[in-house]
């Protein structure tokens, strides 16, 4: 079972500081007096022992204590220009950054979990025994920051004070990974030693590019040392490796909700978004999504919008409410298909001044930024993430090179986006979230929406995504399982996550008013599923608020809803309604039956493929078979009364209305 300080310490060990007087004597080597008044004002020892151990590790040539003052921020942005890490584009503050080509996603084939003896972690991730990563880390990283800079940021990972927000110290090379986290975090230098204080740990994370050559690529890695909170990235500059308070910190986000906090606290994979209602009710939801299955597009179709990637949950005691925090307050988002049509905030925040923007392996032509899906007539050459680029330029395969890479970003600061609620995304006390949603890349067999029918199904529903691998990770491919969308982020066995997701959920400090409803999301059917032509889908990018908006509905008991094996169905009257009412379009009854019949062949496929994965995982609670099981036996009652493709009206008839 998982624990903390456990084994040894693998950053103290190799810097050898183990005394503040030991500390002090290395700051006073190694920093100037400058940088030496600022750190001053931190006291806290966990703090200072990680920045000393990390400059006798890495020996920087110079270290930057970065307080967040603008004059450090500033200095920030100045020294990623300097140091070529990121070049001006024409926008007043847009900055682009290019990745090596061979480095344009997560390592996920080098990212490491930390283990100790007899620690289990999830089946689907890898890990290395403590005494191993020791001597990796003490090759590779001892003296990796020889004429580099360190810089030393302090940062919350939520609104200061929120009961799921934790302190962070970001600890790099990097000037462009410490100018992302300024954008994306929020700055916590003043209140440090308060803050880790009041929640009793901090997350500690140091990286570095090395030289940022090919050839150092195949000893990058990224190691994640569970027991002490700490990560160690080396040789790679993509943000999703590097920018260590995001996935790396939200991974231990995730084990103290699994085994410290269970039943009291969530980490999840989720965006946070507020959808008004009748008479402006506003209703906030929380959905999990693997990349590229419209996560950010369902945050932004959001009223009030609250964050796109990560949520911290806890009960209020209070009123028995489910809080939600975003960590960030910012976008690291994918850019391909970002338009007018699709995401019109996004695009004014990227495309009009004002906002400060960090553009990631996107194509530059005149100083503008451009990336596929992005405009009807985009310019034919420029230069991207692999050097300059023509239209039909090719790889040594052959292969086509797009203009801007699958994987291509944008880093923009949430208050540049109209819809984003700053007074609500700042407050400590989180946002009271109703609906809980999970959405998949399923082109054959769910529905656009559905709802559980309890907490259980819906714990099961998140267990139960699946998604086509995606441009967001090196070393995947394939249709993959995805459980919660926070698969790769699960440091423990599948299963003890799954134990916290049942107990959370029946907590009973939830009352039948409050607890959230659990719903399913899929905007990927397709016409060859149903038998039309073509692979087209079913949908269009604009529907979502329609599925959201009929949540936003059913969550307050303002509309009824079909009974079925997987969970409650929407009907079409109040489909075709809220079409009319809230996207201006019409909602044609052949549609709706395609896209809520169900076929039971696939469900029951499903099913059974579900159920054998898990069963090779250790200590997967016996309710999500019950429940798989109790599925399966009721959708073969609907295929043996009405045959293997069930539609809306049969599904009303068979429960009796």
């Amino acid at each position: 079972m998982f624990q903390l300080h456990q084994g040894i310490d693998i950053l103290t060990e190799i810097g050898g500081v183990k005394t503040l007087d030991q500390a002090w004597a290395i700051f006073e080597e190694n920093i100037d007096a400058e940088n030496r008044a600022k750190l001053a004002s931190i006291h806290h020892p966990e703090a200072l022992l990680t920045i000393a151990n990390a400059i006798a590790m890495c020996h920087p040539d110079t270290v930057f204590i970065h307080t967040g003052s603008p004059e450090d921020r500033q200095k920030v942005r100045d020294m990623a220009l300097e140091r070529k890490e990121e070049a001006p584009l024409k926008m007043p503050e847009h900055t682009i950054h290019f990745d090596l080509p061979e480095e344009q996603a997560r390592i996920i084939d080098r990212t490491f979990y930390i283990v100790n003896p007899d620690e289990e972690v999830s089946a689907l991730a890898l890990k290395i025994a403590r005494d191993e990563a020791f001597q990796y880390i003490k090759e590779h990283m001892t003296n990796i920051m020889q004429g580099m800079p360190m810089l030393v940021g302090f940062y919350s990972r939520g609104p200061i004070g929120a009961p799921a927000a934790v302190p962070a110290l970001e600890i790099t090379s990097s000037a462009y990974v410490m100018h992302s986290a300024d954008i994306l975090y929020r700055t916590v230098y003043d209140r440090f030693d308060e803050e880790a204080e009041r929640v009793g740990y901090i997350f500690k994370n140091i990286h570095s590019q090395g030289q940022n050559r090919p050839e150092d690529l195949p000893n990058a890695r990224v190691f994640m040392d569970r027991s002490w909170l700490t990560t160690f990235s080396m040789f790679c500059t993509y943000a999703g490796n590097t920018l260590l308070l995001k996935k790396g910190n939200h991974r231990f986000a995730v084990d103290l909700a699994t085994y410290i906090k269970r039943g009291k606290e969530l980490s999840e994979h989720m965006f946070i978004t507020g959808m008004r209602g009748p008479g402006e009710r506003l209703t906030f939801f929380a959905g999990a999504a693997p990349s590229g299955c419209g996560k950010t597009t369902t945050a932004m179709a959001g009223d009030d919008f609250i964050g796109d990637d990560l949520a911290q949950m806890w009960i209020e005691t209070s009123d028995h409410t489910l809080r939600a925090i975003n960590p960030e307050k910012g976008i690291f988002g994918i850019i391909k298909d970002v338009n007018w049509e699709s995401d019109p905030y996004l695009m004014t925040a990227l495309r009009e001044p004002g906002a400060e923007v960090i553009w990631s392996n996107v194509l530059i032509h005149d100083g503008v930024p451009y990336w596929e899906g992005c405009c009807d007539n985009p310019p034919e050459e420029g230069i991207n993430f692999q050097g300059r680029w023509w239209k039909g330029k090719t790889d040594d395969q052959g292969n086509p090179i797009p203009m801007s890479h699958p994987n291509a970003r944008v880093t923009v600061p949430g208050e540049a986006i109209a819809n984003y609620d700053v007074t609500r995304a700042e407050d400590p006390g989180g946002v009271p979230v109703k609906v809980i949603t999970y959405s998949g890349r399923d082109a054959d067999t769910m529905p656009p929406v559905w709802v559980a029918r309890n907490a259980d199904e819906g714990v099961v529903i998140g267990a139960s995504i699946i998604s086509a691998a995606t441009a967001t990770e090196i070393g995947a491919k394939g249709v993959r399982r995805q459980p919660w969308a926070n698969s790769p982020f699960i440091p423990g066995a599948l299963g003890d996550y799954m134990q916290a997701q049942f107990e959370f959920f029946n907590s009973p400090q939830f009352t039948d008013e409050t607890r959230p409803i659990m719903a399913g999301l899929n905007y990927f059917l397709t016409h060859e599923a149903r038998g039309g032509p073509g692979k087209g889908l079913l949908g269009e990018k604009r529907d979502v608020r329609v599925w959201l908006s009929w949540l936003e509905r059913r969550a307050h008991g303002d509309v009824q809803a079909i009974e079925t094996p997987i969970g409650y169905l929407p009907y079409y009257d109040d489909l075709k309604a809220l079409f009319r009412d809230i996207i201006d379009k019409e909602y044609p009854r052949w549609l709706y039956d395609l896209q809520f019949s169900l076929y039971i062949d696939k469900l029951v496929g499903r099913i059974d493929l579900q159920e054998e994965a898990y069963r090779k995982e250790n200590r997967i609670p016996p309710r999500l078979f019950e429940i798989y099981d109790k599925q399966r036996r009721e959708l073969l009652a609907l295929k043996e009364k009405y045959g293997p493709i069930v539609t809306p009206d049969q599904l009303i008839e068979a429960q009796g209305q």
